[in-house]
């Protein structure tokens, strides 16, 4: 009998995570033989956690307790880790608990994955549900990013992955920083199926735009080396075109400059450090 575990990081959205879990148990009632957990990071929430009730088709609901709040990224990191050296799984699902990851795809998800049981499985984003404006700055960070990194990565952390995967994932520096961006990198032959970005809940999308810079640029910063190769690149071809470019070859040089930077300063964040010792923060685990 295969056992999944779902992983969910939450801050302060516990009305979204008890509707969340209501809709998990309405989509894996065609799984009968299979174990299914919930593990729900609670990243140091500052509105007190609700009464919860375990879905029964659930066998096991455990929040995580978090000393200090790290962020959403750095929630999943730890609950990979901690879920790697303290239970046994066949698969570890990783969704949001705010709505935006459609539990109406875990059917799917799960389906493909015990269809090809070595690879590991992302839900690839094929529709949106943010405004056009948001849309426009996803295109263009999907560009930017295939540019400069040779890489299309169209998923974000909505994703099932094998045991095997998932311990390759845990150790990389990286995880700290960009989930994304990681898996992308250290895992080949994904498998993908087709998602929809769902709409939040309740309430409005915690992604500011400054947010989404840094958001954009962690995953790009995972491929910093390509990027700064890539760089050298442009900046050759650029020289030899500067007789048809004139002036706009030093501006776009000195864009080039300033982005790379950026991707220098933000790469910072992968904290091997960090990722080894998370498991400091956790403060308690409460079982439903």
């Amino acid at each position: 009998m295969k056992r999944i575990i779902i992983l969910i990081p939450v801050f302060n959205d516990w009305e979204s995570l008890k509707k969340l879990l209501i809709e998990i148990e309405k989509n894996i009632k065609n799984f009968p033989d299979i174990i299914i957990e919930c593990f729900v990071v609670n990243d140091a929430s500052t509105i007190p956690k609700p009464e919860l009730k375990k879905p029964e088709i659930i066998k096991s609901l455990k929040i995580l307790n978090m000393r200090e709040n790290k962020g959403h990224a750095r929630c999943n990191a730890f609950g990979i880790r901690h879920i790697i050296q303290n239970e046994k799984f066949d698969y570890l699902i990783l969704m949001d608990g705010d709505g935006e990851d459609r539990p109406l795809e875990l059917e799917n998800l799960i389906k493909e994955a015990l269809k090809n049981p070595n690879y590991s499985v992302v839900a690839k984003r094929v529709k949106r549900s943010e405004g056009s404006f948001f849309q426009f700055l996803y295109f263009m960070h999907k560009i930017i990013t295939y540019i400069f990194t040779g890489k299309k990565i169209n998923f974000g952390n909505y994703t099932c992955l094998t045991k095997k995967d998932a311990e390759i994932i845990s150790s990389q520096p990286s995880l700290w920083s960009s989930y994304s961006g990681t898996v992308k990198k250290n895992l080949s032959n994904l498998l993908e199926i087709n998602s929809i970005r769902g709409m939040r809940y309740f309430g409005p999308s915690k992604m500011s735009l400054f947010k989404l810079i840094i958001h954009s640029f962690s995953i790009i910063a995972v491929f910093k080396f390509q990027v700064f190769l890539r760089s050298i690149f442009i900046i050759l071809l650029l020289f030899l075109l500067k007789s048809y470019l004139g002036i706009f070859t030093l501006a776009i040089i000195t864009l080039l400059a300033i982005f790379n930077l950026m991707i220098l300063i933000v790469s910072f964040r992968e904290q091997k450090e960090d990722l080894f010792n998370s498991q400091e923060n956790l403060k308690n685990i409460t079982n439903i």
